[in-house]
């Protein structure tokens, strides 16, 4: 006689015989479609922003616009206080100079938790995050081209697509996610957030990247994170709970540190779009991070 596990055998309740059963659940991870989906939209996310504003003429009249306004008076900025570049300023991590040792000790935190915690490859996959993230921008500002397309000056024609200033504060975030206990899961994020949406903020008002640059480096983080939590042996962790007013809380305050950060003397246009760009980078991240993670490819 042929055996059946019981466990894949519909359960038998009292009064169901004669009933039709009930569909089969595919909510669980064996039936999770397309798990691999999240970190393609993103890439493609990523290379529609390249192609859109560096790639078009109208993107390049556009964004060499945006970049002009104002950037020849830093002081301007509201932040530039505390961007390190004001003689005798500490910067902000990772504004400037600090930027190598963020990095430095955000990879050290990560190791020291994965330690404490045991989460081993949860923590190989934090890792990842933060590796692929900023090495890829490394990668990407070596090899995708800046084609001059409307006869920009000089000073405009310097490549940096993605912005690894923008990118640190988002990669960190999106590996606090593996490695920080469910617990404060959610408090880890909504930080993290803020802090990316001050320096992303930062980056695009201070004249040290374009709009697309900033976006772009969300985007990237999000990738690697999604392609992250596909790949690696460990179970993805689940989907973050948080307060339900969180949420609304976070985004608000992100908002209001982008509109600090990105405000200028000189020039609303430009304070306004910055702070736009950066408000759509940490939602980005938000989403990221309290969204369900793929589930893990099959051994």
């Amino acid at each position: 006689m042929i055996q059946h596990d019981a466990s894949s055998l519909p359960t038998h309740r009292p009064g169901a015989s004669g009933q039709t059963p009930a569909d089969p659940d595919t909510s669980g991870p064996s039936r999770m479609r397309r798990p691999w989906l999240p970190a393609l939209l993103y890439s493609l996310g990523f290379l529609a922003v390249y192609l859109l504003a560096i790639c078009t003429p109208w993107g390049q009249r556009v964004e060499n616009a945006l970049f002009d306004l104002g950037t020849d008076n830093r002081e301007e900025a509201w932040i530039y206080p505390l961007s390190g570049a004001a003689y005798g300023s500490t910067p902000l991590p990772p504004m400037e100079l600090s930027a190598k040792p963020t990095l430095m000790v955000g990879l050290a935190v990560i190791v020291v938790i994965m330690l404490v915690r045991r989460c081993w490859w949860q923590g190989c996959a934090a890792l990842g995050v933060v590796i692929l993230t900023t090495g890829g921008k490394v990668v990407l500002n070596s090899t995708l081209p800046r084609p001059d397309l409307v006869g920009a000056p000089e000073n405009l024609l310097d490549q940096g697509f993605p912005s690894g200033h923008t990118a640190i504060p988002a990669a960190l975030t999106l590996a606090a996610v593996l490695v920080a206990s469910p617990r404060i899961r959610p408090y880890a994020v909504t930080a993290g957030v803020l802090w990316l949406a001050c320096i992303a903020a930062y980056s695009a008002t201070m004249g040290g990247h374009r709009p697309s640059e900033v976006l772009g480096a969300a985007l990237l983080a999000c990738a690697c994170y999604r392609l992250a939590t596909w790949l690696s042996p460990a179970p993805a962790p689940d989907a973050t709970r948080s307060p339900r007013a969180l949420p609304v809380i976070t985004l608000t305050l992100a908002s209001a540190v982008a509109l600090a950060s990105a405000a200028r003397n000189d020039t609303l246009t430009g304070s306004l779009v910055s702070a736009a760009t950066a408000f759509v980078c940490a939602a980005l991240v938000w989403h990221a991070a309290v969204a369900r993670p793929a589930h893990n490819a099959p051994a």
